[in-house]
């Protein structure tokens, strides 16, 4: 199932398989590893939702919602 990383719950991850958006946002996603194939988890939300942290590559990202709107993700199912 794919959903943007915005509407993530804690604790569910997945693979980046889109990063939308034009200009500077898309290349600095890019710029902070958020690139197809990357494996991300959802860590922490902030009370109300914004900022998020994510588990990207070995470290810990906070993105802003309007950010994390552009992230595609395909969600991992749990077994």
């Amino acid at each position: 199932m794919k959903k943007t990383l915005d509407v993530f719950a804690i604790g569910e991850s997945g693979t980046i398989v889109k990063v939308n958006g034009e200009g500077r946002v898309r290349r600095r996603l890019f710029d902070m590893g958020l690139t197809p194939g990357a494996e991300v988890y959802l860590r922490k939300k902030a009370p109300l939702g914004d900022p998020i942290e994510i588990t990207l590559r070995g470290y810990e990202l906070s993105l802003r919602k309007d950010e994390a709107q552009n992230v595609e993700v395909e969600v991992k199912e749990e077994k």
